[in-house]
């Protein structure tokens, strides 16, 4: 505790210029504030001699009347303050105060201020006003320094949010170096230019700038990749992880003379370069040219200093997500078809898009399978949901459905086994999916839906239609629910028709009707070129700008070939059943009969004895009849293709049988007169299949 030490005798010695109490009049003086006293009933305005000294009077220019301060004071103010002592007399108010202008004697301006106190009688009369006017300038000039200073504040601070928003929404680098090299981007730095590096190991990478040198200043000398050790303004500020301002272009090249020649052609006078640094590691650097700065204040560090940190911020989360949306994209490209394979008879187009609004992929899918007997399938299909197990599951699907249109299965069996398939994958996805089987030589088509959309059909002539095919439970929920017995449905593909089958993705979009999307497909495919790849071009450019890149989409179109003079080929087919003898001689008389009529009879004996040859080993190794097949194929080349269908699984081996041997010498006959042959698998069997070509077509 402070110890006061005692007054001395006769009392506290007075401190120098210590005197009474400074008087009311004298306090206003002190402080530049003048009074007055204005009686309203005879007119008489008196005011003090600092009053007089506010408004640049001397005694013997004021006449002791109000009017004659009206020759200091402006015309609108003059009447703006008239007003304001009118309003309150009028209104019974007891005090008012307003700012005005006066014009000194040597013109200069001056803000000053006036605040009275009306005074009343019994009957509310206004008799006084007395009041005290003052110097403001002062004042005002501090006030629009806070002013100023509060802006600059809000400035700042709006500038650190807005572009914290702007990169909010930026997902990928790409997105990231848009919000900084647009104009708004450069405004809220307060800067004329930008350069935004990325380090690449020991090396510095110029991914965005605002403004490019000239040609051949930039062939002079290419700062697009450099060394960190270069010495260079951005490579420093990664190596030093410090920020550097310089306001003055002399030592702007003074201290990196590297880039004397773009200071000087892009008329650079300030420079910024400051780090890009998120949990200890370094990202690069960003640099900020002013062309008519000549220092950084405080405030202009400190906001140049947040922003940097924020753009590190999203720099790090967004080589994050391309380094995420890479490896999905990927994954899913991998589990894809990589390539097509070619058909006869028509052509295929197909087109795949990755969603590019998240890190999620899509498990959208096609598939083309080649089919024995020069048939093929076409898949298209969607697994519920967008992640990594989406495209995981898409894989798996996609391989299984291939496997079953491979062993010779229905359409109608290929889908019920991939949905019971689905459901035993132990997952909660379901997918949507449709699988055509075509013979693009006949045009028949055998279409199978799982809960997905039609397919669309552009005829030759133009017309576009939807035809109705029955569809059934999504892949997975139809097996669950015991209803994975899926309808088929045939159609028929003329010459110069085009299929096409597609997912959601190409034709919905949040917010808008699907009905809208799929009527602008149609119109999409009726004004669209003929030619199959340039079709599919055309669609995925004009309806996915209307869709934007929200979702996934696979989109595949089959055209049957319209070639004049080209003929499906002619087909012979004959069932043997096992316990008939007289079953084998039908089929060679049947056999030699379409073999003539086809003006292939040069080959009747070696196709007669192959036949006979093929069924019965079918007769005797299996358990059941056979089917045997014959047709004339007309394209490539006119050849006799021989197929003999059982229900046996197991495929025939070729042996090497001794001289004794009484068996195992029928596929070597086979070999020997046939130009080539296989074995096919079928869904309940398989087929072994052999092929003659006919001399002179």
């Amino acid at each position: 505790m402070v110890e006061i030490p005692p007054d001395p005798p006769g009392g506290p010695t007075p401190r120098a210029g210590e005197g009474p109490p400074t008087a009311a009049n004298d306090r206003l003086a002190l402080n530049g504030m003048g009074s007055f006293d204005w009686d309203l009933d005879t007119g008489t305005y008196h005011l003090d001699e600092v009053g007089l000294d506010v408004f640049d009077l001397r005694p013997d220019e004021f006449d002791g009347q109000a009017t004659s301060l009206a020759v200091r004071v402006p015309p609108e103010d003059s009447a703006r303050l008239d007003e304001t002592v009118s309003r309150a007399l009028r209104q019974g108010d007891l005090t008012f105060a307003s700012y005005f202008r006066l014009v000194c004697r040597d013109g200069t301006p001056r803000w000053a201020h006036t605040q009275g106190r009306i005074l009343r009688d019994e009957q509310a009369h206004p008799y006084r006003i007395v009041g005290i006017v003052r110097n403001a300038e002062e004042e005002l000039a501090h006030a629009t320094a806070m002013r100023t200073l509060a802006a600059d504040r809000r400035r700042q601070t709006d500038s650190v949010r807005s572009t914290t928003a702007a990169l909010a929404r930026a997902l990928t680098v790409h997105d990231v170096t848009s919000v900084l090299t647009d104009p708004e981007g450069l405004r809220r730095f307060g800067a004329d230019g930008l350069a935004l590096g990325l380090t690449d190991g020991v090396h510095m990478r110029l991914v965005a700038a605002t403004e490019e040198p000239s040609p051949d200043l930039k062939a002079l000398d290419d700062l697009s990749q450099t060394r960190l050790e270069d010495g260079l303004p951005l490579a420093e500020a990664v190596l030093t992880r410090r920020p550097r301002f310089i306001g003055a272009e002399d030592e702007l090249i003074a201290r990196y003379p590297r880039l004397r020649p773009y200071v000087e052609q892009m008329g650079i006078r300030a420079a910024a370069f400051l780090p890009l640094a998120a949990q200890a590691r370094s990202l690069g650097a960003l640099g900020l040219f002013y062309r008519d700065r000549r220092r950084f204040s405080t405030e202009d560090r400190n906001i140049c200093i947040a922003l940097g940190s924020a753009v590190a911020q999203s720099l790090q989360r967004a080589m994050l997500f391309d380094q995420e949306r890479e490896f999905a994209t990927t994954l899913q490209t991998t589990m894809l078809p990589r390539r097509i394979p070619e058909i006869t008879g028509g052509e295929v187009a197909v087109r795949y898009r990755a969603s590019r609004s998240g890190r999620e992929v899509g498990g959208d899918w096609y598939d083309v399978v080649a089919l024995p007997g020069r048939r093929v399938a076409v898949v298209v299909g969607d697994v519920e949901g967008h992640d990594s197990h989406a495209a995981a599951i898409m894989g798996q699907l996609r391989i299984a459905l291939r496997a079953y249109s491979a062993e010779g299965h229905t359409p109608a069996t290929v889908m019920a086994r991939a949905s019971r398939f689905l459901a035993e994958l132990d997952t909660e996805r379901s997918a949507t999916c449709i699988y055509t089987e075509a013979d693009l030589e006949t045009g028949t088509l055998r279409l199978v839906r799982a809960g997905h959309l039609e397919p669309l059909v552009r005829h030759a002539g133009g017309r576009i239609g939807w035809p109705p095919v029955r569809g059934g439970l999504p892949l997975g929920v139809a097996t669950l629910f015991a209803q994975d017995d899926f309808p088929e449905t045939r159609l028929d593909l003329n010459p110069g028709d085009t299929l096409l089958l597609c997912t959601d993705g190409l034709v919905e979009h949040p917010g808008r009707d699907i009905s809208d999307g799929l009527a602008a497909l149609a119109d999409a495919v009726r004004t669209g070129p003929a030619d199959t790849e340039e079709l599919a071009d055309h669609l995925c450019r004009l309806l996915l700008e209307q869709t934007g890149p929200d979702d996934d989409m696979a989109l595949l179109l089959l055209r049957r070939s319209a070639v004049p003079g080209v003929h499906a080929s002619r087909r012979m087919v004959q069932h043997i059943h096992q316990a008939d003898p007289d079953g084998l001689v039908e089929a060679r008389t049947m056999l030699r009969q379409a073999l003539a009529a086809w003006g292939a009879v040069a080959l009747s004996p070696d196709i007669e004895l192959v036949a006979d040859e093929l069924l019965t080993n079918a007769l005797v190794h299996t358990d059941g009849g056979a089917i045997l097949t014959a047709e004339l194929v007309a394209s490539p080349s006119p050849r006799i293709r021989l197929a003999i269908q059982d229900r046996s699984t197991e495929w025939p081996r070729r042996r090497a049988p001794g001289e004794t041997a009484t068996s195992g010498r029928g596929l070597l006959l086979v070999d020997a007169l046939a130009a080539g042959w296989g074995v096919e698998p079928q869904g309940t069997g398989k087929s072994v299949w052999c092929e003659f070509p006919v001399p002179g077509g």
